[in-house]
């Protein structure tokens, strides 16, 4: 037998209301021994948002997010999940630990770039994105024109720059329902489950 690996980073990306968060919750509950860490913790404080020339504060740009303490919280569970594979003697893929990582802008941060095993990409046209929108709560609260005078722009931007990623991204229509977006990832990951556990033995 080879040297064991443990299973590194999913990713669950869209534009905002996408459905991310909900299907990273569905996976950890049914994927085995599996941690979720979301990129909307890394906010910066609002004193430190800049604002641009029409008064939108820009949280949706990297600048907005602390993402250096975000690779710190990786590294670590990275750190851990490799003394945990090292330490026991697994042999089954339901006890391969795995870490989905869900954001608005993971694609666009390159010192993630070599984290990812699999890669989704959350879609939902304009006007389901505003709906959707406009029936959350935020902290602080939408200015009126926010959604079109910064969100969707800076989606259309940073949805741009992903034309330069080199690896394999599935997109998914984030109009279908919960449990048909659940399956079709879980589908995929015991998938890969099952070709980390191959590696395993024959690595």
């Amino acid at each position: 037998m080879g040297k064991r690996r443990h299973h590194r980073g999913n990713v669950t990306s869209c534009v905002t209301n996408g459905g991310k968060t909900t299907l990273a919750k569905n996976l950890q509950k049914h994927l085995p021994n599996c941690s979720v860490i979301s990129q909307d913790d890394f906010f910066k404080p609002e004193s430190e948002i800049e604002t641009d020339k029409n008064g939108f504060l820009q949280y949706d740009v990297l600048e907005a997010l602390n993402m250096e303490k975000m690779m710190s919280t990786i590294s670590c569970w990275m750190e851990s999940a490799r003394r945990s594979v090292v330490s026991t003697d697994r042999e089954s893929a339901e006890e391969i630990p795995i870490l989905i990582i869900e954001g608005f802008l993971l694609f666009n941060y390159k010192p993630l770039d070599t984290i990812w095993n699999r890669s989704y990409f959350l879609t939902i046209p304009y006007e389901e994105c505003k709906r959707r929108r406009s029936t959350r709560v935020y902290e602080p609260p939408d200015s009126p024109g926010y959604f079109d005078g910064h969100v969707w722009p800076m989606y259309l931007k940073h949805r741009q720059e992903m034309q330069d990623i080199t690896w394999e991204v599935v997109y998914l229509d984030g109009t279908k329902s919960e449990e048909d977006l659940f399956l079709q990832v879980y589908e995929d990951l015991i998938q890969e489950l099952a070709k980390q556990k191959c590696l395993q033995v024959t690595a």
